[in-house]
């Protein structure tokens, strides 16, 4: 799979959220219930000053890498924390490296995949914040694009 290093500045996220840990498939349940809540709930309708229209899938406040709890947070990146929804948390993303893996395909299956790939891989990671980018091409589910972004030291 082609990858590529991008530099991120810091940014701002406001959406629903979860914690999880990926022992017995526990995540792919937890996240998959937070994606249906957000989505039957409108979620992106109810965040203010948002930057732009893309959805992000954040993984962060890691425990122990990829063995312990971590938080999950989908919803869009903002401009200001001044404003969060009662059932929304913010969280600022700091300014870093990212190995950007683009996966292609039906949702949410591609997405799986690459982070399959991911954890297999011998790709140094900081375990800050990484994030899944649905962007403009990721409305097709049948045949999506979206970029998986993996802090890197």
């Amino acid at each position: 799979m082609e990858t590529q290093i991008k530099e991120l500045p810091s940014f701002k996220i406001i959406g629903l959220a979860v914690r999880t840990t990926n022992a017995g498939n526990r995540s792919e349940r937890d996240i998959g219930e937070l994606w249906g809540r957000f989505m039957r709930e409108s979620i992106i309708e109810k965040i203010p000053d948002k930057a732009d229209d893309d959805v992000y899938c954040l993984y962060t406040d890691y425990e122990d890498g990829a063995n312990g709890h971590y938080t999950t947070i989908i919803g869009a990146r903002v401009n200001s924390l001044e404003r969060i929804p009662e059932i929304c948390i913010g969280k600022t993303i700091p300014s870093s490296r990212y190995r950007v893996y683009p996966s292609r395909g039906k949702l949410p299956d591609t997405v799986v995949n690459t982070w399959k790939e991911i954890w297999s891989s011998d790709t140094p990671r900081k375990y800050q914040a990484d994030f899944d980018l649905y962007g403009e091409k990721s409305h097709d589910p049948e045949n999506a694009e979206i970029l998986t972004f993996v802090s890197v030291p």
